[in-house]
């Protein structure tokens, strides 16, 4: 724990100063306000966080930078609780980041950037065979968090359509690069090599806990799709309760992205169910069972700049759409009453780790 007079005194400075130089701020904490924030129990110091306000009034997501994210919290949708837990919470219905009808209260890693690199390499990571990969400040990295998911959202139009009922408690995006698109390489399209996902069924009492592995192909391709991996319950689309083989809501759950040059290691752990791993080769189309994916790109994501993220991505879209993503899931824009009527996502990290890659063990 990092909290001291020092510390303290520092950061209440840091506070003021904040306060007063950034009016319109959308940090929801005072000076003065003898309060812990998440930054205080967590290490936030390479993060950034995206929140499901306006306080701004711009018409755009609220997005709290590295700065100012270390005296900041916000009552409803990102705090400590009383056990120094930190507590990211999303309603279906709120602003989203542009391109999505998902909401989120979810951090975006941010590695520190050395002089002159470009934008799309800057902040990012890299494969070990990328072609600028010596560009980059940092190949691949290691994520690790324990988690709770307290509460996914109840109601949904279209139950049937596999993101409902569910949340994303950790990601590996790729870094949209509109150059990279035009350039026609395979690379830039802002895809997800990982989403790691939760999702129980209203009438169950238990859920699931899975990863996906999106192909990495251009928007409009019918073939890019995410390709699912059961870790604990049930697939996405499967009805079936999973009973005490799944995760409950408010049980712990841990788990371990390590990208070590070009693959993907992943370990994810509980108490009562103990150890699951899987591996994937991140620079070609093989998936993690081994199996060449003839409709993938041949080179996976070699060419792309990546980044993680951490929280809760609510994957109960509110819009009334054919397509495959949207639930159409209920809210109404009102925190209380969306929260009364269970139109919400919510998750408590007990802990989250991020550095560089680890050499695996033999």
């Amino acid at each position: 724990m990092k909290i001291g007079v020092t510390f303290f005194l520092g950061k209440m400075m840091l506070l003021t100063a904040l306060f007063l130089s950034a009016c319109g701020s959308p940090s929801e904490t005072r000076p003065n306000e003898e309060v812990l924030l998440p930054a205080d129990k967590f290490d936030l110091s390479t993060w950034k966080i995206t929140i499901p306000t306006d306080s701004d009034n711009n018409g755009k997501v609220d997005e709290i930078g590295v700065d100012e994210i270390q005296v900041y919290q916000h009552p409803d949708f990102f705090y400590l609780n009383s056990e120094g837990y930190m507590v990211f919470a999303a309603p279906n219905k709120a602003f989203t980041t542009p391109n999505s009808t998902n909401t989120r209260s979810e951090l975006h890693h941010v590695i520190p950037a050395s002089a002159g690199q470009p934008k799309g390499i800057a902040h990012n990571f890299a494969l070990k065979n990328h072609k600028r990969a010596s560009d980059f400040s940092q190949i691949g990295g290691n994520l690790q968090a324990t988690v709770m998911v307290n509460h996914v959202a109840k109601r949904a139009t279209y139950p049937e359509k596999n993101p409902a009922f569910s949340v994303v408690v950790g990601q590996i995006h790729g870094a949209k690069d509109p150059a990279l698109v035009a350039a026609g390489e395979g690379y830039g399209w802002g895809n997800e090599p990982l989403k790691i996902y939760y999702k129980k069924w209203p009438d169950h009492e238990y859920g699931s806990v899975f990863w996906n592995y999106e192909r990495n192909l251009e928007k409009d391709n019918p073939a890019r799709k995410d390709i699912s991996y059961v870790v604990w319950g049930k697939d996405w689309g499967d009805p079936v309760d999973p009973g005490d083989a799944g995760i409950a809501l408010d049980e712990a759950f841990s788990y371990e992205v390590n990208v070590y040059e070009n693959t993907m290691y992943l370990r994810f752990s509980t108490a009562r169910h103990g150890t699951v791993e899987y591996q994937i080769n991140l620079a070609d189309n093989v998936d993690a069972y081994g199996k060449v994916d003839e409709l993938d790109y041949p080179r996976g994501y070699t060419g792309d700049a990546h980044f993680f993220k951490a929280g809760a991505y609510n994957q109960c879209s509110i819009k009334d759409d054919p397509g495959f993503w949207y639930p159409k899931c209920l809210g109404t824009g009102e925190w209380e009453i969306d929260k009364a009527n269970g139109d919400y996502a919510q998750v408590t990290f007990l802990n989250l780790l991020t550095g560089p890659a680890k050499e695996p063990k033999e």
